[in-house]
């Protein structure tokens, strides 16, 4: 039986279920005399101290086992304690209308949890979480309920629930539960951030698995696809436990390139940094290797609310981003980017045919000076406590950055007056994402410090599909030879300028573009956490391609791919190598069928461009080069690409 969710910890688990059941207990709802309300008062702040208690112990724990980041999640539950829109309003509840403190407070963790739900943004909704986890922290308290993970479970077990708080996840050990599932939650919850911290899979939004699994079932935890098996055969089994040794195996190679830089392996020194949507993001990139911020998406800042955020509120999130990676490390902040597929309702923007052509990003914020000035100055302010970097999104003209640095100076001024320090040689950069912006990178490069390439939109504007349009999205693919160009382009107008220059769309991190960007001088990939450390591994097995020696001669002059058992399925669009199923990109598929429809004979660069590309791309071999290697790795036995050595008008050939 099969249960589909979201997976919110990579790896897989095999296991019995052990559901985790919960005491209610009887909340009641009691009437208190007046003499009655000092007493529940002192009752429910004592029970207020002993949760702060086990907070403390529990972020001590958790700082031991899964970090710095992870154990400030309990520091914020701590607050939340002391916060008067809580606590406050408990015993508000309690000495106005005169009600028992277990009821008081189930009245209002409904109202709050209520209220976070109902926010569109899943960072935010996810919030609901912490304060459902704090309430039953305090109402177990009350009703002197047992603890639901005290009983010891023995072998590690599949756990089994309709939700897991954090303070729960943090007390989870990889020695007595292997993963687990639950019903609700969500992949940007504290608890999915902990379980991924802790390297334990987990599976959320899993509907109707307490209804079909029971204590005793065995059950597959697929933390990569987001599903689970429930009672499955013997053969799959042994599958998953493959599956599960190899993970693993990756994941302890991967752990040793935490803490070195990201370096080629003749000593080309890049930066891996991360995107980031706000604080928590941040706390889970730097444990993951991140070198700091290439892309801090300020949007989301905005979003599921009813009102714009003030100065002081931007002020603090950025603030906390550079408290987080420290004073050296580049935190990118980019400017509102709204529009597109990003909407802000209270804003009042009228509705567009084509919005992601329309009135987005910078566009907007230069016909609402004020409120851009507002980002600005809380911007401004964080930059003294860090190495913070401004960029302005969606450029398309020299004047839309000159306006923008206008206001920038504005908002400087405005600082000036009110006495507040900021770092007056902050870096200003612009995201290269419109192609009037690629075209004429040369002179972007005289009036700002950095480059980002946002490879997402630049692709769509340049190959006019819409990457969200199925009929035509097969175009939006970063690896098309006009799109590489215009790449390579921006690349070189900053070398030519003195300017570094990165990226931040989906391309930044693939592996198999990673090679390609690093020999056209990219200075710097921002990525997914996820992605840092598999990005760092694929780096140091990176030389230069002009380091590897001398052209080939005779049967060498052509790269050779052998594989006497080699077969390709031509209905799942797989390779087979003996019963080894192997996983294709689209452009794999078509490439390895080319060689088995022309066996033993050479096909050229030229031609497999232009059959696979459907582009006469004579001038390039990189993008070729990059993929066969991909290829033939794949088929060899796995793991990283390695680069051939590119020897031009010369082609390949697949031996038997």
């Amino acid at each position: 039986m099969l249960i589909s969710g979201i997976g919110a910890s990579s790896g897989y688990a095999v296991g019995k279920a052990v559901i985790l059941k919960r005491q209610e207990g009887n909340v009641g709802r009691r009437a208190l005399d007046e003499n009655e309300v000092d007493g529940e008062l002192a009752r429910f702040r004592d029970a207020i101290g002993r949760v702060a208690q086990e907070l403390e112990q529990l972020a001590a724990e958790t700082m031991e086992e899964a970090g710095e980041e992870q154990a400030k999640i309990f520091s914020s539950q701590l607050l939340l304690l002391q916060d008067p829109a809580f606590a406050g309003a408990v015993e508000q509840a309690i000495r106005e209308q005169r009600i028992n403190a277990e009821a008081a407070l189930a009245d209002v963790t409904a109202m709050t949890v209520g209220m976070f739900r109902e926010m569109e943004d899943d960072y935010l909704r996810a919030r609901a979480a912490d304060v459902a986890d704090v309430s039953r922290r305090i109402m177990a308290g009350l009703l002197g309920l047992e603890d639901p993970l005290g009983r010891p479970f023995g072998e590690p077990v599949i756990l089994v629930a309709d939700d897991l708080s954090p303070s729960e996840t943090a007390r989870l050990k990889r020695e007595t539960v292997a993963g687990f599932a639950m019903e609700l939650g969500s992949p940007t919850s504290h608890s999915a951030i902990i379980a991924r911290s802790l390297g334990i899979p987990a599976v959320v939004g899993a509907k109707g698995a307490l209804s079909r699994i029971s204590d005793g079932d065995v059950v597959i935890v697929d933390g990569k696809a987001g599903i689970l098996h429930v009672r499955p055969d013997p053969a799959l089994i042994r599958e998953y436990e493959a599956k599960r040794e190899a993970h693993l195996r990756r994941m302890r190679e991967l752990d040793a390139f935490r803490s070195r830089p990201s370096l080629t392996a003749d000593g080309r020194r890049v930066e891996l940094v991360a995107n980031i949507a706000g604080p928590e993001d941040a706390w889970e990139a730097k444990r993951a290797g991140a070198e700091g911020v290439g892309l801090y998406r300020t949007e989301f800042l905005f979003m599921g609310r009813n009102a714009l955020p003030d100065e002081e509120e931007q002020f603090n999130a950025y603030k906390v981003v550079a408290d987080i990676f420290g004073p050296e490390a580049p935190v990118v902040i980019r400017t509102l980017d709204i529009g597109g597929d990003k909407e802000l309702p209270h804003l009042g923007l009228p509705a567009e045919t084509n919005p992601f052509l329309g009135n987005r990003a910078i566009r907007m914020c230069l016909e609402r000076p004020e409120m851009f000035k507002t980002q600005l100055r809380a911007i401004l302010r964080a930059s003294h406590y860090g190495n913070i970097k401004l960029m302005y999104p969606m450029i398309a003209t020299l004047q839309e950055l000159r306006e923008a640095n206008r206001l920038l100076g504005e908002a400087k001024k405005e600082l000036d007056e009110r006495g507040l320090p900021y770092n007056d040689r902050m870096e200003i950069g612009i995201m290269i994402e419109v192609p009037s912006a690629a075209v004429m990178a040369d002179r972007f490069a005289r009036e700002v410090d950095f480059f980002s390439i946002g490879t997402n939109d630049l692709v769509q504007y340049t190959m006019a599909a819409d990457r969200m349009n199925e009929s035509v999205n097969r175009l939006a693919d970063p690896f098309q030879p006009a799109v590489i160009r215009l790449v390579r382009s921006v690349i070189q107008a900053a070398a030519r300028a003195g300017i570094r220059v990165g990226m931040c769309g989906e391309m930044a991190g693939h592996p198999a573009a990673i090679p390609l960007l690093a020999g056209m001088g990219l200075d710097e990939f921002s990525m997914n956490a996820a992605a840092i450390l598999p990005a760092r591994a694929l780096l140091a097995r990176l030389r230069a391609l002009s380091r590897r020696g001398a052209p080939a001669q005779g049967e060498d002059g052509h790269r050779v791919l052998q594989y006497a058992d080699l077969r390709l399925d031509t209905a799942t669009r797989e390779a087979y190598r003996g019963d080894r199923q192997i996983s294709l990109t689209a452009k794999e598929y078509e490439l390895l069928h080319l060689f088995l429809s022309h066996p033993r004979q050479v096909l050229t660069r030229d031609t497999l461009m232009e059959k696979v590309w459907g582009y006469d791309y004579s001038g390039e071999s990189n993008v070729l080069e990059v993929y066969v290697a991909y290829l033939r790795n794949k088929l060899e036995a796995g793991g990283e690409p390695r680069l051939i050595q590119t020897v031009r008008g010369v082609g390949y050939v697949l031996k038997e």
